[in-house]
């Protein structure tokens, strides 16, 4: 995907593999993360109290990106380890306060 994303409309990139895919926190992606990782709002406290785990950055990054070309989740959580998980809290940080601001 090459499309270039928008920080105004809450998106970030990750690269993922050697393609860069723009992270766009939907309704419907938020709402299949929360099923698999329980409160939005709790998970929100974790990365706040320096809690988050690996699994639920990837899994939330995973969500996010566009299902018609979302790599596999092994490929999500190994760009997760290559970028450092500092480096990870970029993307992370702009889904989770697009949960908390909604949409500009």
């Amino acid at each position: 995907m090459t499309a270039a994303a928008n920080a105004l409309r809450g998106e970030a990139t990750l690269l993922v593999g050697g393609v860069a895919f723009v992270l766009r926190p939907s309704f419907e992606s938020l709402v299949l993360a929360e099923a698999e990782l329980g409160s939005l709002f709790a998970l929100v406290e974790r990365a706040a109290g320096g809690a988050l785990t690996l699994n639920e950055m990837t899994a939330l990054l995973w969500h996010c990106l566009p299902a018609e070309s979302r790599p596999e989740r092994v490929a999500v959580g190994q760009a997760v380890l290559a970028m450092g998980l500092v480096g990870a809290t970029g993307p992370v940080r702009a889904v989770l306060a697009q949960v908390l601001q909604g949409e500009a």
